[in-house]
C-alpha cells in the first residue's frame, strides 16, 4: 500500500499546494460535495489556523468560479468550467505540457494544439478527455502573456529575407526577418531577434534583429548568448556605474559612533583562492567564562544601496550574481562588489553582524544583531585554512599559500581556526542528527588559458575549511530568521524574507528508489527522519563511485526546489524550522531585503505589507533559477569545447539516462555528458524499455541499462547547441 503524503506539518505554517490538493479531493468524485471539515480531515489538518487557511481558500476558489458552493458551506467542482489558465512547459520534440493548479498532474498538449503558445507562456486552455484513452489533453485557445519575446539564434539568409534559427530547442518556430529588419546582421551571425507579430495564417512569427552578437563559436559571442537567452545582462548601464562611482565611501566618526565598534576583535576571511568579493568575515574572542564570542560579519550593502535609487533598481532587477565558467556577472558594480563593500584585509569596513556567545558544546548562550564596524586582520584561501586544520601548526606549506611563499601565521589565528573547526563539526553533527540532507557534490571546474580555452578538467570538493564557513553562515541565517519569525516561542506575524524548502514529493522518491535499487541501494520513506537518514546513507555509499554524479543528480531532482517567500514552511534539506538568507548581500538581493527588514525591526518598526515583499521574493526566486540555468549552460558549453580536442580518444563512461531516441553517457574522468543515438548502435536493433530504464537489442536481447559502464568516443560536437554525440565502442 502506497504511503500517502502528509500535506500539513506544523501549527502556524502555511499549507503547501493547498489549491492543488483541494482540487484533487473534489475531482475524486465530481458529483460529491464537501465542507471545510471534510477537506481538513482528508488533508490531516486538525488545528484552527490550518482550518482557517482552508476556509479562506475555498472562498477564493468560489469567487473565481473554479468551484461552486452547492449549499451553505458545501463545495463541489465546477463542471461547467472547461477553460483553465496556466503555463506551458514546452519539450524539445515540439509538444508541451499545460501546468495548472486546477489539476493534480500536468496535461499533455500535442503540437497541433499549441495555438502559437511558447515555453513558459501564460495561456488559457480548453481541457478535455480523449475518447479512446480517457486521458486529459489541453488545447491552447488564448495567449494571455508571453514569457519572452526575444530569442538568441543564428541568422540564415535567403535572397531578400532571412530566418533566425533559435538556439533553444524549446523554441519550435524559426523567426522570419524581412530585409528592412536585419539591423546590419549578415548571414550566419549569432543575433538577438525580437518577435513583433505572428500573423494568423503564418507558420512562423515575424521579428526584427535587435542585436548582433558575433560569429557562432566565438567564445565571447557564445557566453553572451547564454546570458541573453535567459534575459540576463552582461554589462551595467552607464547611469548605474555613474551613481556607484559617486557614492560617499569614507567611513566617518559620526557613522562609527552609531555602530558597535569591533575593530579590535581578531577577524579574518576564508574564501576561494580566486575570489574578489568578500561578503563575510569571522571574529573570534575567548571569554573569561570559557565560552567563545564568535561574530559573523557581513558586508553592510544596505548602507550604500538605498531604496528608490537607480543602483537599487538595477540590483533588484538582476537579483543575483551569475557565476559562469570564465567570469562573474555581478549584481552590483565592481566599485561596490569588489571595492567598498568587500571585506578586504587590513581595511576598516561597515558591516552588519550576528554575534554569538557559544559554549564548548557548540550551543548558543547569547546572541546580538546589529550594525558594526570591523577590521579584517587576514585573508585566507580555503586551501590555507585547510592546511592549518590538517597540520595543526602555524606554518602554511608553500604550495597552498596565495603568494607561493611559506610564511608564518599568527598563533591566535591558528587557535581560532582550529576552535571554529571543532565547533563547526559539532554543529554539523547536530544538524545531520536532526534530519539535514548532506549534498556534498563534486563541482566540475576547468583550467583555462589566457583566451578562456579549457586546457583541463578538475573536480572541487568541499573540505573542512569550506564546511567551517558553511556552518557559521547557516547559524547566522537561522538565528536571524528565528529572531524575527519567533516571538516568545510562537510564530510572529512580522513580514520577513524566508528561504524555504518543502518536503520531497513521495512519488519522486518512489521513482528514485526504483532507479537506485538497480545499484543495490535502498531508501526508507516511512518517516521524515528515516527518509533523511536513508538519503544521507545513499549519498555516502555512492560517493566516489562511477554512478555517483547520476545518483546525486536524481536525488536532487526528487527534492522540492528551495525558494524565497514571506510564507514560512521551514527548510527541509537543512532541518531548520526558520531559515533566511542574510550572509551574501553582495551577490543576492534577498539578503539585502533581509538586512533592511532586520534593521527595521531592531528599530521597533511595524510590520510592512507582506504582498510587496512576496512579489520581490517571487522575482528573486525566478532570477535565481535563470542564473542557475545560465551557469549550467556555460559548463555544458565548456565541456563541449574541451571535448573538441579529444575526438580521437576513447573514454570510460556510465549510462546516465535512457530515452526512446538514445542513451546518455557521462564520462567518468571529466563528467562530460553526451548522447549515443539508438540508430548509431550497430550491433543490433535496439528498442527503449521504459520500465527497465534500458534499451534492448531485438535479436541478441542485449540490454544497455541505466548505470551500465560503457566505452565511448566523440562522434560530433555542437558548440552552439552545447551538445555532444558519442559513438558506442563497447558495452
Amino acid at each position: 500500500m502506497t504511503r500517502k503524503k502528509k500535506i500539513y506539518k506544523k501549527k502556524g505554517k502555511v499549507i503547501k499546494d493547498l489549491t492543488r490538493n483541494i482540487f484533487k479531493i473534489l475531482n475524486e468524485d465530481s458529483n460529491k460535495y464537501y465542507n471545510y471539515k471534510q477537506i481538513a480531515a482528508k488533508l490531516k489538518v486538525s488545528d484552527t489556523d490550518g482550518k482557517n487557511q482552508i476556509i479562506k481558500k475555498l472562498a477564493e476558489l468560489t469567487a473565481n468560479k473554479k468551484i461552486k458552493e452547492v449549499d451553505r458551506g458545501k463545495y463541489q467542482i465546477n463542471e461547467d468550467r472547461k477553460y483553465h489558465v496556466g503555463t506551458l512547459d514546452a519539450t524539445s520534440n515540439g509538444n508541451a505540457y499545460f501546468i495548472c493548479d486546477d489539476f493534480e498532474h500536468d496535461i499533455f498538449v500535442p503540437s497541433v494544439n499549441l495555438g502559437k503558445g511558447l515555453h513558459n507562456d501564460t495561456v488559457k486552455a480548453y481541457v478535455y478527455k480523449k475518447r479512446r484513452s480517457n486521458k486529459l489533453e489541453a488545447d491552447v485557445v488564448e495567449i494571455i502573456e508571453r514569457a519572452k519575446t526575444e530569442f538568441v539564434g543564428v541568422l540564415q539568409m535567403n535572397k531578400n529575407f532571412g530566418f533566425v534559427i533559435p538556439d533553444s530547442n524549446r523554441m519550435y518556430a524559426d523567426i522570419f526577418i524581412s530585409q528592412s529588419k536585419l539591423n546590419g546582421a549578415n548571414d550566419g551571425d549569432k543575433v538577438v531577434a525580437a518577435m513583433t507579430d505572428w500573423p494568423e495564417n503564418s507558420k512562423n512569427p515575424f521579428g526584427k534583429i535587435t542585436q548582433v552578437l558575433g560569429r557562432p563559436g566565438d567564445h565571447d559571442t557564445e557566453i553572451h548568448s547564454i546570458l541573453l537567452e535567459y534575459g540576463l545582462p552582461y554589462e551595467f548601464p552607464a547611469e548605474v556605474e555613474k551613481e556607484a562611482s559617486e557614492l560617499p565611501i569614507e567611513i566617518t566618526n559620526e557613522e562609527i559612533a552609531k555602530r558597535r565598534d569591533m575593530r579590535g576583535d581578531l577577524t579574518f576571511t576564508i574564501d576561494p583562492k580566486d575570489a574578489k568579493d568578500f561578503d563575510d568575515a569571522l571574529s573570534f574572542t575567548k571569554l573569561e567564562n570559557g565560552n567563545y564570542e564568535i561574530g559573523i560579519h557581513i558586508a553592510d550593502v544596505s548602507h550604500y544601496l538605498q531604496p528608490k535609487t537607480i543602483l537599487d533598481d538595477e540590483a533588484y532587477d538582476r537579483a543575483t550574481s551569475v557565476y559562469l565558467v570564465d567570469r562573474v556577472v555581478p549584481m552590483l558594480p565592481e566599485m561596490l562588489s569588489n571595492g567598498v563593500c568587500s571585506l578586504r584585509p587590513n581595511e576598516e569596513k561597515l558591516t552588519f553582524s550576528a554575534v554569538f556567545e557559544i559554549n564548548e558544546k557548540a550551543q548558543v548562550i547569547n546572541q546580538w544583531f546589529g550594525r558594526t564596524v570591523t577590521y579584517s586582520d587576514k585573508r585566507f584561501a580555503y586551501e590555507e585554512a585547510q592546511a592549518i586544520i590538517e597540520n595543526k601548526n602555524n606554518i602554511i606549506p608553500a604550495d597552498v599559500s596565495l603568494t607561493g611563499e611559506a610564511y608564518e601565521v599568527d598563533e591566535n589565528i591558528v587557535e581560532a581556526t582550529l576552535k571554529l573547526d571543532e565547533l563547526a563539526k559539532k554543529m554539523r553533527k547536530k544538524r545531520m542528527k536532526s534530519g539535514a540532507i548532506s549534498f556534498d557534490r563534486v563541482e566540475v571546474k576547468f583550467h583555462l588559458d589566457e583566451n578562456a580555452n579549457p586546457t583541463g578538467v578538475f573536480f572541487k570538493e568541499a573540505k573542512d575549511a569550506n564546511k567551517l564557513i558553511e556552518e557559521f553562515m547557516l547559524l547566522a541565517n537561522k538565528k536571524v530568521a528565528e529572531f524575527v519569525g519567533l516571538s516568545a516561542g510562537r510564530p510572529s506575524k512580522k513580514t520577513f524574507v524566508y528561504r524555504v524548502h518543502d518536503e520531497p514529493d513521495v512519488e519522486k522518491l518512489a521513482s528514485l528508489q526504483n532507479i537506485v535499487s538497480k545499484f543495490g541501494y535502498k531508501i526508507n520513506t516511512e518517516t521524515r527522519q528515516k527518509t533523511s537518514d536513508s538519503l544521507n546513507k545513499l549519498l555516502s555509499d555512492v560517493h566516489g563511485k562511477g554512478e555517483a554524479n547520476m545518483v546525486e543528480t536524481l536525488a536532487i531532482r526528487s527534492m522540492s526546489k528551495a525558494e524565497y517567500t514571506t510564507q514560512n514552511i521551514g527548510h527541509y534539506g537543512l532541518a531548520f524550522d526558520y531559515y533566511s538568507h542574510f550572509t551574501s548581500p553582495i551577490r543576492r538581493y534577498p539578503d539585502v531585503m533581509t538586512h533592511r527588514l532586520l534593521q527595521h525591526y531592531l528599530d521597533d518598526g511595524n510590520s510592512p505589507k507582506a504582498e510587496i515583499y512576496e512579489e520581490k521574493c517571487k522575482h528573486s526566486s525566478k532570477m535565481e533559477e535563470l542564473a542557475s540555468k545560465a551557469e549550467r549552460d556555460s559548463i555544458k558549453y565548456m565541456q563541449v569545447k574541451y571535448m573538441q580536442d579529444h575526438k580521437d580518444q576513447e573514454f570510460e563512461g556510465v549510462v546516465s539516462g535512457v530515452t526512446e531516441w538514445g542513451i546518455y553517457v557521462e564520462i567518468k574522468s571529466n563528467k562530460c555528458e553526451g548522447m549515443v543515438r539508438i540508430k548509431d548502435i550497430k550491433d543490433d536493433y535496439y528498442i527503449f524499455d521504459e520500465k527497465q530504464y534500458a534499451v534492448i537489442g531485438q535479436s541478441t536481447k542485449n540490454m544497455i541499462q541505466l548505470g551500465d559502464e560503457v566505452v565511448v568516443k566523440v562522434k560530433h560536437t555542437d558548440l552552439e547547441r552545447k551538445h555532444l554525440d558519442f559513438n558506442l565502442i563497447s558495452h
